[in-house]
């Protein structure tokens, strides 16, 4: 048993060490698709936006070319370039430390002196938007690079790229990887220490759109009427496009892209917006690195091996658990990470390969023990009760195939006179056949439904056995129960039979049975060949409970106990010792007991008193005990009377 089991326990490694392979392999293969990784980019919007950083309190100010703007001024976008002169003189009147214009002007204005009012405020200060665009034709891709007017750059005014990189699903989350990039420029011009951010670097945001404290176009032209005192001084200024309410992604927007915050939001944050947040992102160092290939299947194995270890020894319910904690770690070791170390190692595949494995060995487990309950069913459905064999395959530990030792109570069951019955209905095999079934049908019931296991069935003898497969701490009580109920459905059969007889104008012929029982030490197991086995019981007690069957003949009673058995059952029934004996095949001497229902003590008692005379020589055949006992017990009256008469001869 134990070398089987272990048999068991090392196959079962030696698949979930292919499955957890095979889960890892398939997993990280997964994992670097592209469209993987825009599902990792869609984790890690939820995972950074729950307890984000706040707002840097010296961060930039956004000056919206909005829709009131556009109301107070009285023109349609674009307007004149002057007017951004206006504003940039009134932005350093005010205190400004740095200006950017996310705005393109790479073409000459229609009215030359409005490029010229430009051009003559422009100075380091100022930044303007370039643009780069890749161009993708069937022949080639080129890089197409727009720049302001070199009269702007002439006065020294920087010009910073302000193009973004949007991931597959349209979403901006990536720090652009421009050297030049316009919050990169932007903050240099400031005098502000910048962080160079490794590529495919992600960014955090502060929240949905107007986050940042924003005023519009036409307030900046005349901040000490419109605005706080203060509201630029030694502030970074950032001008764009910036609508007042933020389109949605269904409607569209100028200038406006989804970041991180759209899962929840559902707005478009404002270009201007964007570069903002990309410029804090560099200034104080919150983008987040994102794993390399190496380290996101580093996570993947060890998720993996994780989910084999959880699962190593067996999968139960407990397994939710285990998986519910180690889902739980997973994504929080992802959360601390970021939010710690700046480093994004999306918790996704290694869940799914965690899952993938402690699923997959579930699967697998439960499908072997579907198999193990279907063996056992098919095994034990013609030996057991339905209901043991239902204990046996929900609970398989409770089974030991192989052979082991065991104390069983064993019983044997044979048709008294067979050999004439056979003789008689030699013409009528059919019936005889019929004659036997109805017979070993309720007998091997009352087997049954006293938790027995029925061995084998040899011509018309029927052997049992208790305490095997499963365990039966009253094995011996539910053996004589079981013997008790054979005799009462033979006295049923009889009078079936008899009704049958009398209708079909026959003479009766009435069934008889000897059963013999006796508990002590077997081997029970499967027994047989590699090719066909059975399970049964060897050993003495089998072979003396046979004995005892064929002995009950001799002493006039359906039914003998062996001596443990006896001793066993004495606490549930009444029982009464007959004889010694010495049965062929041992050289002991063997106490053999019967049941003695409703026999008062007084009886048992002058019983006893009759054993010790039988035992010591001093019972006569004429003595009257003989009657008077015949009297008292009528079940032991054959027994009394042969008892008689072996004193006569």
């Amino acid at each position: 048993m134990n070398d089987s089991r272990e048999l068991r326990l090392s196959s079962r490694r030696v698949k979930l060490a292919a499955l957890t392979a095979f889960v890892a392999a398939l997993v990280s293969a997964v994992s670097l698709t592209g469209t993987w990784s825009l599902v990792d980019l869609r984790a890690y919007d939820y995972l950074s936006i729950v307890g984000r950083p706040s707002l840097p309190e010296d961060g930039p100010v956004i000056v919206a070319i909005d829709e009131p703007s556009m109301a107070e001024i009285g023109s349609q976008w674009p307007w004149p370039r002057a007017l951004h002169a206006r504003l940039i003189e009134a932005l350093r009147a005010a205190g400004a430390r740095a200006i950017g214009l996310d705005v393109i002007f790479a073409e000459p204005a229609a009215a030359p002196e409005n490029d010229q009012a430009l051009a003559e405020v422009l100075g380091p200060d100022v930044v303007l938007a370039g643009d780069e665009t890749l161009i993708r034709t069937p022949q080639a891709e080129q890089f197409v690079r727009t720049e302001p007017l070199p009269a702007f750059l002439a006065r020294g005014a920087k010009v910073g790229i302000a193009s973004v990189g949007l991931s597959g699903d349209g979403a901006l989350r990536q720090i652009p990887a421009y050297p030049d990039g316009f919050a990169a420029t932007l903050a240099t011009v400031a005098g502000a220490e910048l962080a160079v951010p490794p590529r495919r670097a992600l960014m955090q945001t502060f929240g949905p759109a107007r986050t940042y404290p924003t005023v519009s176009y036409y307030q900046a032209l005349d901040p000490e009427n419109f605005l706080p005192e203060g509201t630029f001084r030694d502030r970074v200024v950032i001008v764009g496009l910036s609508l007042q309410n933020a389109p949605t992604i269904a409607g569209g927007g100028v200038d406006a892209f989804p970041t991180s915050d759209t899962v929840f939001s559902r707005g478009r944050v404002a270009g201007a917006e964007i570069q903002a947040t990309i410029y804090d992102n560099l200034v104080h160092r919150l983008f987040v690195r994102q794993a390399g290939a190496g380290i996101a299947i580093a996570a993947i194995i060890l998720a993996s091996l994780a989910a084999a270890l959880a699962v190593l020894r067996s999968t139960s319910w407990k397994t939710l658990g285990y998986g519910a904690l180690a889902l739980t770690l997973i994504f929080l070791a992802s959360y601390g990470l970021m939010r710690l170390g700046h480093a994004f190692v999306s918790p996704l595949a290694p869940a799914l390969a965690f899952l993938a494995v402690a699923v997959g060995q579930a699967g697998l487990d439960y499908a072997d023990e579907r198999r193990r309950r279907r063996e056992i069913t098919r095994a034990f459905a013609q030996y057991l009760s339905p209901a043991l064999v239902e204990r046996l395959a929900s609970d398989p530990s409770q089974l030991k195939l192989g052979g082991e030792r065991r104390t069983l109570t064993v019983l044997f069951c044979d048709v008294r006179g067979f050999t004439t019955i056979s003789e008689d209905m030699k013409d009528d095999p059919e019936g005889l056949t019929t004659l036997v079934n109805r017979l070993l049908t309720p007998l091997s019931e009352a087997v049954l439904n006293r938790r027995g296991t029925i061995d084998k069935y040899i011509g018309d003898c029927l052997m049992a056995f208790w305490n095997a497969p499963l365990d039966d701490p009253d094995h011996a009580v539910h053996a004589v129960q079981a013997a008790r109920d054979m005799l009462a459905a033979l006295r049923g059969l009889n009078a079936e039979l008899e009704a049958e007889a009398k209708a079909a104008g026959r003479p009766p012929k009435a069934l008889r049975i000897g059963i013999g029982i006796n508990t002590g030490e077997c081997v029970v197991g499967n027994m047989g060949s590699a090719r066909r086995f059975d399970y049964s019981a060897l050993g003495d007690a089998v072979n003396l409970a046979s004995r005892l069957e064929g002995a009950s003949k001799d002493y006039g009673v359906p039914l003998l106990l062996g001596e443990r058995t006896a001793t066993l059952a004495a606490r549930k029934f009444a029982v009464a010792e007959l004889d010694r004996i010495t049965v062929k095949g041992r050289s002991t001497v063997s106490p053999v007991f019967t049941l003695v229902d409703g026999a008062s003590e007084p009886t048992l008692a002058r019983h006893r008193a009759y054993l010790a005379g039988k035992y010591s020589g001093e019972i006569a055949a004429d003595d009257g005990l003989f009657d008077e006992l015949k009297a008292a017990l009528p079940s032991l009256a054959r027994y009394y009377e042969r008892e008689r008469e072996r004193l006569l001869k």
